[in-house]
C-alpha cells in the first residue's frame, strides 16, 4: 500500500470522489495536462481508469494501468469477443458474422428461430433479436450492414458474475420474464440471488482470466449441463449490487487499499 500522504493517479471518473484517488480527467490532448499532471502521471506506478484512448498509449510505454487493456478494447465489441472466445476454445453459441454482400448466406447456416445482434450498440438488451421469419431477418438486416448471427439458446435465465482483477465480487441469475426472450434487467428481466452454481463461478475466473478482462460482468448460460459464454460487459449494470446493499466505488476503494486490485494484474 502506498504511503498515506501519496494519492493514486486515474484519469476516468469512475474513482471520483475516493480521497486516496486523484483523478485528472480525461482530456483529449495529452499536453492539455499541466507539466504538473504530466509528472504525477509518469511517476504514478500505475494509471486507474485511463480510458479506452489513454490505455493504449500507456501500454505501449510500459506503463501499469487498471483495468487492463484487454478490457477497453473487448467493450461493446461483439465480433472481436466472439472471435477471442473461439481462439480461445472457450464455449460459445455458434455466431457468424456475415457482412453486406453476404447476407444472403445467413439461412443456409442457421435455421429459424435464431438471435440477431448489432454488432455494436447492444447493451441493456438493446440492438438484440430473435428471428422467427423472413421478414424480421430483412428488417434486421436493414440495421446494419455487418449481421451478427447467434444460434437460439431458449433463455429462462442467464448468470451474471461480476469480476474485479479477476475476483468474484457478486453473482446472481437474470431470469427471462414471460413472452420475451430476453433476461436483461433494463428488459424487464428479474434478480435471484438464489442457489449460485460453484462450478459456473470457477469458470468465470478462469474465462475472465484467460482473456483478461479484470472489471467485467461475465453472461454465462448453462444448458443441458455445458456452461456457455455468452458475452462479457465492462459496463456492467448496478442494480444487483445496490439489492444487495453494495456500493461498486467502496468495493474499489477496500480492494485499492488492500493492494488486492493492483495485485497479479496486468
Amino acid at each position: 500500500m502506498k504511503r498515506d500522504n501519496t494519492s493514486y493517479i486515474a484519469l476516468g471518473s469512475r474513482l471520483l470522489g475516493i480521497p486516496e484517488v486523484l483523478t485528472l480527467g480525461v482530456k483529449p490532448n495529452f499536453y492539455d495536462y499541466t507539466v504538473h499532471e504530466r509528472e504525477l502521471i509518469f511517476n504514478s506506478d500505475t494509471i486507474l481508469y485511463p480510458t479506452l484512448n489513454y490505455a493504449q498509449f500507456f501500454t505501449t510505454i510500459g506503463k501499469k494501468i487498471f483495468p487492463s487493456l484487454e478490457t477497453y478494447i473487448y467493450a461493446d465489441e461483439k465480433i472481436k469477443q466472439t472471435t477471442l472466445f473461439n481462439m480461445l476454445d472457450i464455449p460459445h453459441p455458434r455466431t457468424r458474422v456475415y457482412y453486406h454482400l453476404h447476407h444472403g448466406d445467413i439461412l443456409k447456416d442457421f435455421s429459424f428461430p435464431f438471435i440477431a445482434k448489432l454488432p455494436r450498440r447492444s447493451s441493456q438488451g438493446r440492438g438484440i433479436f430473435k428471428i422467427n421469419n423472413v421478414e424480421e431477418l430483412e428488417k434486421y438486416s436493414r440495421l446494419t450492414s455487418v449481421a451478427y448471427i447467434q444460434e437460439y439458446m431458449p433463455p429462462e435465465r442467464d448468470l451474471r458474475v461480476i469480476l474485479i482483477n479477476y475476483s468474484t465480487v457478486l453473482a446472481y441469475w437474470r431470469e427471462s420474464p414471460s413472452k420475451t426472450f430476453k433476461t436483461n434487467i433494463f428488459q424487464g428481466g428479474s434478480i435471484n440471488f438464489e442457489d449460485i452454481p460453484e462450478d459456473g463461478l470457477n469458470l468465470a475466473r478462469e474465462y475472465s482470466r484467460r482473456c483478461r478482462f479484470n472489471d467485467v460482468g461475465l453472461d454465462m448460460m448453462d444448458v443441458n449441463g455445458k456452461w456457455y459464454l455468452i458475452e462479457a460487459n465492462m459496463k456492467y449494470g448496478r442494480k444487483g449490487l445496490r439489492l444487495k446493499g453494495m456500493n461498486l466505488k467502496e468495493i474499489l476503494r477496500e480492494r485499492l487499499l488492500s493492494g488486492e486490485l493492483l495485485s497479479s494484474h496486468r
